[in-house]
């Protein structure tokens, strides 16, 4: 075996568990989800006809249980990231800046203690704000009350349930997208800030002009990342409210896992999963082309 195909057959074995990881867990999942999207797919029966586009043309028939718990669902999931997403982007961002700003000796402490939520379970996340946020004896209305001041029904009315579930998923996750900005910030030049500052730069025109344009790549990144992540909740309004107050938080997932698990239509279940993954791609693909568009026209 010469150098150059040994070198190729050492390459492929250190790709080799993330490919294999990939088929088993990614692939395979996904071809057979959408193969049983295109059955009569009951998991009480074991007749699973061949229905081909029923269960997507059921989606949009307004009389069916499905066409409700995905409207409904994709609703309330869009409310969620509305609220989520731009909060994870821009108190990353602030985290980082204000982490990267403290002396060295410290600054590792700071990183870990906001990253250590990141490591914990979504169920462990959940009880401990239901803990926090219950509306009898959790601890801040608990605090509130104290004060002279009222409780409020932070999981039980609306807007106080958005609100309660985008706090949790905050503390829970922001210390991911702080560490990715602060490994950003590190690789902005610092030849960069000092011609700036020579040139008599305000500390907002370094942000503005040499920040935000160095870190853009990365910027993107986090914002598909958490714009996918905020899509895919499940655990947060599913431990903590419920989809309480009503179906008013019931995000689509947990339709999806109604459909597939309470009714047993497992085929319009996996139709509705897929409908779900083309609208992601669908929204990472303008966001990233509306990302791109200023860098494009700067080129220009």
């Amino acid at each position: 075996m010469n150098e150059r195909k040994k070198s190729s057959f050492t390459s492929f074995l250190f790709v080799l568990p993330y490919l294999t990881m990939f088929i088993l867990f990614l692939a395979i999942p996904l071809f057979y989800g959408i193969f049983i999207s295109l059955h009569d797919w009951n998991l009480i029966s074991p007749n699973r006809p061949f229905v081909g586009l029923a269960n997507y043309m059921e989606i949009f028939n307004s009389n069916s249980t499905a066409h409700e718990l995905f409207f409904s669902g994709l609703w309330n999931t869009f409310q969620f990231v509305l609220y989520s997403v731009p909060l994870l982007v821009v108190i990353g961002l602030g985290l980082a800046m204000l982490v990267n700003s403290l002396p060295e000796k410290i600054r590792f402490l700071f990183r870990t203690a906001y990253f250590i939520p990141y490591s914990i379970s979504v169920s462990v996340v959940a009880i401990l704000w239901l803990w926090m946020l219950d509306t009898n004896s959790g601890l801040v209305n608990q605090t509130l009350i104290k004060l002279g001041l009222d409780s409020i029904p932070w999981l039980t009315k609306i807007p106080f349930a958005w609100v309660s579930i985008v706090i949790a998923t905050l503390w829970w996750t922001i210390g991911f997208n702080m560490i990715i900005f602060i490994n950003a910030l590190n690789e902005v030049p610092e030849e960069m800030y000092e011609a700036a500052d020579i040139d008599g730069a305000s500390s907002w025109e370094r942000f503005l002009h040499i920040t935000l344009p160095t870190i853009r790549p990365v910027m993107l990144f986090v914002l598909i990342t958490s714009t996918i992540a905020s899509f895919n909740i499940y655990g947060q309004p599913y431990l903590m409210t419920r989809g309480g107050p009503g179906d008013s938080t019931e995000v689509l997932l947990m339709g999806i896992v109604e459909q597939a698990f309470e009714l047993r239509q497992l085929g319009s279940a996996s139709a509705m999963a897929v409908l779900m993954s083309l609208i992601i791609v669908g929204i990472s693909l303008i966001q990233l082309k509306v990302t791109n568009r200023p860098e494009k026209e700067a080129k220009e």
